[in-house]
């Protein structure tokens, strides 16, 4: 599950436990050549102190 940040609530299915997990939303992008998406890039990151499903990933507010 995962906790704040823009996809704060959303529950995903993950393989092993990862240390960290990256939500892409996609951006308009005005005058953008053929084939050039934007997207913001989010990162959640596990939270060690959950030891029960469903894990948590926390919303990582200082990377970019």
């Amino acid at each position: 599950m995962l906790d704040g940040g823009p996809a704060d609530g959303m529950r995903v299915k993950v393989a092993d436990r990862p240390r960290v997990v990256q939500v892409t939303y996609p951006c308009r992008a005005e005058g953008a050549a053929a084939g050039v998406r934007v997207e913001g890039v989010y990162v959640y990151r596990l939270d060690h102190g959950v030891t029960e499903e469903p894990l948590r990933y926390g919303f990582d507010i200082a990377c970019p």
